[in-house]
């Protein structure tokens, strides 16, 4: 692969790790940087990939720069700290879920250092992070997509150009939303299941393959039927998401139910420390409302 392939990754989080690792066996990651240096020190002895020191050092020696960070803060300093070493012509990929119009910020910085900046959101949890089987919505100038289609093949099965910065971000908020949506019907189907003395597992064998399943049933009510909740969308992140997406509709005056409702079951689950946990621990405060008969 020539030298115009070079990516270099930043973010090895529960998400980014994995991606990095496609990137590299695709052949296309020169190496990573992290905040907690440990962390991509690891990474590189693991894969023979290069840690940087600096997102300014793997900027300067890369011609396309994936992020994935947690919140809109830690991009922006990313992005500020990247400027000063970014190639003329490199193009910006970030997979972070933030709010548009902190891509658009974004995508004004590294356009004024001679770059390109993609948002480029992702959803398909860990194990679409794993499998190199993500959905990706894209923002930003169609001829940097263009461009960055090898890199996205390697993060994902699926990838779509929605329309100019911002609204890559945009079609994430939207697919939040449905998150939100889905986690809760599919934990009050769950305890409404329990509460009538079914079968749990045959529930979610039968309804999966019914015309009211989603993804989250299939894939989370198991979560829900152990009692377990294993970190895979934590409730502290999609919470962040939801505030995004409030703070997103309320530019259009609008309040959303299922957000509101969410956001409020998510500040009972942190306040007890569930904030850690996969979403489907919000099955924990669905259970009670069916109380034993006595």
């Amino acid at each position: 692969m020539g030298p115009a392939m070079n990516v270099g990754f930043i973010g090895l989080g529960a998400m980014g790790q994995h991606m990095a690792r496609n990137l590299h066996r695709a052949g296309l990651l020169a190496g990573a940087w992290n905040r907690t240096a440990a962390r991509s020190e690891a990474f590189a002895a693991e894969t023979g990939c290069r840690a940087f020191n600096s997102p300014a050092e793997l900027a300067g020696a890369c011609d396309f720069v994936v992020s994935c960070v947690s919140a809109d803060d830690d991009l922006l300093s990313v992005i500020g700290q990247l400027l000063p070493g970014l190639r003329r012509g490199a193009i910006a990929i970030d997979c972070s879920t933030v709010d548009a119009n902190t891509a658009r910020q974004c995508a004004a910085l590294v356009s004024g250092a001679g770059g390109f900046f993609l948002d480029c959101p992702v959803s398909g949890g860990v194990e679409g992070a794993k499998n190199a089987t993500l959905a990706i919505m894209c923002g930003g100038e169609e001829e940097a997509f263009t461009r960055a289609q090898p890199v996205l093949a390697a993060l994902g099965k699926v990838c779509m150009h929605m329309g100019p910065s911002g609204a890559g971000q945009a079609t994430k908020a939207t697919n939040q939303i449905l998150c939100a949506g889905a986690i809760q019907a599919a934990a009050e189907a769950m305890a409404f299941a329990d509460a009538e003395g079914l079968p749990l597992e045959k529930v979610i064998d039968i309804l999966g393959k019914g015309a009211g399943s989603s993804w989250y049933f299939v894939n989370r009510a198991p979560f829900m039927a152990r009692g377990d909740y294993p970190a895979g969308f934590r409730v502290r992140l999609h919470d962040k998401d939801l505030r995004i997406c409030r703070a997103m509709a309320a530019k259009h005056s609008a309040k959303l139910p299922v957000v509101e409702t969410t956001i409020r079951d998510y500040e009972r689950l942190l306040a007890s420390g569930h904030g850690e946990e996969d979403i489907s621990t919000i099955f924990r405060l669905k259970k009670p409302l069916f109380r034993e008969q006595t």
